[in-house]
């Protein structure tokens, strides 16, 4: 069971909510996108449902809410080091069904992964999701070949016409902001897409032997290494470490983590001057297995979630899907080549 408000009713609990939380959706940002008289989808905080965009997918991920850009992991001077202050508010995410799926993912990477990471966890404990429902498919989604289309992980559900808003909270915490409210009760169900246009199949008989595939060498004419696709991956977890130096005290400072690119230069540099992976096609190849073999070897599951971002931003229309459909004779080319 769910409810039906007003859209001023629901912006009057919102006010509510926001004295508790920090609210994430995704909203446009005006003039912010690849050229200046463009916009971008991303996620932003948002204190009005009217904010947030239902109708398009997302340019960019939930990713960075609880995983930020750029984190400071602890400031430090000569003799002492002390971790930032974090937000006494709890944080909500409006995100959907492929997105909850990748939580699934980043929870494996930084939790369940032989270590705890504590800057990680701190932000996830803190964290509740609010699932959006899918009408249709985007252009380039493929969540339904992946298995990520439906999920009932979420702590509530929300939906939005011009009028009205509905909302089902699973979490008892989050009905509490609207027992006084003006609302119908109503039967809610999130809505799941049940295909795409795009569809992929990886193969059952993907082993390592694909590595020796020519299919790679493609990427290494076609990729120009930006690193676009690994930012908007709602699964890609990677990130570099910096030490900032402050002008006025050399020996004062912070240390942060920064997202990283295994498609982009120096990536895998290491002392000596070696680089692994030094050409494209080997970094695209890297990608692909780690999104659909390795990740599964180790965790029982695909890592990509087909949510079709990667194959949104890419500036050299590199297809990701169609790479994955790729495998398949890659797989006949190398076993023909061992006869």
């Amino acid at each position: 069971m769910g409810f039906k408000l007003s859209v001023n009713t629901f912006n009057e609990a919102l006010k509510e909510i926001t004295k508790d939380y920090k609210i994430y959706a995704p909203k446009t940002f005006e003039g912010m996108g690849a050229f200046s008289d463009t916009d971008v989808i991303r996620y932003g905080e948002i204190t009005d449902i009217n904010e947030v965009v239902f109708e398009q997918k997302s340019s960019f991920s939930f990713k960075e809410v609880i995983m930020p850009i750029t984190q400071t992991l602890f400031y430090f001077t000569e003799d002492k080091w002390q971790e930032p202050k974090i937000d006494a508010k709890d944080i909500l995410v409006l995100l959907r069904s492929c997105d909850l799926h990748a939580v699934k993912r980043m929870d494996e990477i930084y939790l369940n992964n032989g270590a705890i990471d504590p800057y990680y966890k701190a932000l996830r404990d803190k964290t509740k999701f609010i699932l959006m429902g899918c009408e249709h498919s985007f252009d380039n989604c493929f969540c339904v070949s992946m298995g990520t289309n439906t999920t009932d992980e979420h702590d509530a559900y929300i939906k939005k016409d011009e009028d009205y808003v509905y909302f089902d909270a699973k979490n008892s915490g989050l009905v509490s902001y609207f027992t006084h409210k003006e609302k119908e009760v109503v039967e809610l169900e999130p809505e799941f897409v049940t295909q795409n246009e795009v569809k992929v199949k990886i193969p059952d008989n993907l082993n390592q032997d694909i590595m020796n595939s020519k299919m790679w060498e493609e990427y290494s004419g076609r990729c120009i290494a930006c690193g676009r696709c690994n930012f908007v991956c709602p699964t890609c977890t990677c990130f570099s470490m910096q030490d900032i130096f402050y002008k006025d005290n050399p020996n004062a400072g912070e240390r942060r983590r920064v997202w990283a690119s295994c498609q982009v230069d120096g990536y895998t540099d290491i002392a000596g001057g070696m680089q692994f992976r030094k050409t494209k096609g080997e970094r695209m190849r890297f990608k692909v297995l780690h999104k659909v073999y390795d990740y599964k070897k180790r965790f029982g599951y695909h890592m990509c979630v087909g949510c079709g971002r990667c194959d949104d931003i890419c500036p050299e229309y590199i297809s990701f899907s169609n790479c994955i459909n790729k495998l398949e004779n890659g797989m006949k080319e190398v076993a023909s080549n061992e006869r």
